[in-house]
């Protein structure tokens, strides 16, 4: 790659990530695009990867916000562990950017839990009268392959924390879907290990995953 594109490259992952933390923007192509309009450039201008945009907004985060960023970041991880705990009978996994660290002021947690039924999961809600949406979540679950998959997803309101839930059947319980990001199997924490990253950022605070 040339020396000037990998420059502007870098200018597009850069300001992506400012959109994506100051915006609320959480789709890393939305804010791609954005970003290219804000910087005035081409649009057939080459995109950054979705990696290339995470590493700028971890970047972003760390020299802007700082803090306020990591108290934040524990804000939504302690409100995931409680809202784990209670669905601890669907073996829930936490995923997303609450586990990766990158999290912003508008962003919700996500969980993927496991039931061969999902009516189940509505009725575990609707039993602790707890209000919910239901609606459907598309995921990539084979590498050598594009086609998609629907989820049964619910989200509530948790204090002040949006709460997103994907029911997946047990049988891909050991199977992640493809990240967004990097094509790779997400990253995904149980509550022990969740409860293991608390208590490393408890001693270091500046200390995200």
């Amino acid at each position: 790659m040339a020396k000037g594109q990998a420059h502007i490259r870098r200018h597009i992952a850069q300001e992506a990530a400012r959109i994506m933390a100051e915006d609320g923007v959480s789709d890393f192509f939305t804010a791609k695009r954005k970003a290219v309009q804000r910087l005035g450039l081409n649009d057939q201008q080459p995109l950054p990867k979705n990696s290339e945009v995470e590493a700028a907004l971890a970047e972003y985060q760390r020299i802007f916000l700082n803090d306020q960023h990591t108290r934040h970041l524990r804000v939504l991880r302690e409100s995931a562990l409680e809202a784990m705990e209670f669905l601890e009978p669907f073996q829930p996994k936490l995923v997303g950017s609450v586990l990766s660290g990158t999290a912003g002021q508008h962003s919700d947690v996500n969980l993927h839990l496991f039931a061969d039924c999902p009516e189940d999961v509505d009725h575990f809600l609707m039993n602790n009268r707890i209000p919910f949406k239901r609606s459907q979540k598309k995921y990539r679950m084979n590498r050598h392959r594009d086609e998609s998959a629907m989820f049964p997803s619910y989200s509530f309101v948790a204090g002040e924390v949006e709460m997103e839930l994907v029911v997946f059947p047990l049988n891909v319980l050991r199977q992640a879907p493809r990240s967004p990001v990097d094509g790779k199997a997400m990253q995904r924490a149980g509550i022990d290990a969740l409860k293991k990253l608390l208590a490393q950022a408890q001693t270091d605070p500046h200390y995200s995953g």
